[in-house]
């Protein structure tokens, strides 16, 4: 099992980026949240950082948790305070300027069994 984030286009100088977000935890008794973005027009760092929102936002709402990522965010330490459970984030994202002809950018998180 996997999920995939994926971006394509063949419209030369397009921005292209691909994020999978990871929300985890501290209780490592409950389950973490992985999170899949793609979009046009973001750098690596916005799509990744968008990434992780979203997957600290799905964490909190599998929680049953109120979240707002500004107020949550401890800028700091660098990690989210939902709740009082603290949620360490981190994403993998690929982005590229499109060439001529088409270019694609993948970010994967893999399961292995």
């Amino acid at each position: 099992f996997c999920v995939l984030a994926k971006c394509a286009s063949n419209e030369p100088r397009r921005l292209l980026a691909a994020s999978i977000g990871c929300g985890i935890p501290s209780d490592k008794d409950l389950y973490g949240y992985l999170s899949e973005h793609h979009a046009y027009g973001q750098t690596e760092k916005e799509a990744g950082d968008y990434a992780e929102d979203l997957a600290a936002a799905m964490l909190a709402s599998t929680l049953g948790i109120e979240f707002d990522e500004d107020k949550s965010w401890d800028e700091k330490k660098e990690f989210y305070r939902i709740s009082d459970k603290i949620v360490r984030t981190t994403n993998v994202t690929q982005s590229c300027i499109a060439k001529t002809g088409w270019s694609t950018v993948v970010a994967a998180a893999v399961f292995l069994f």
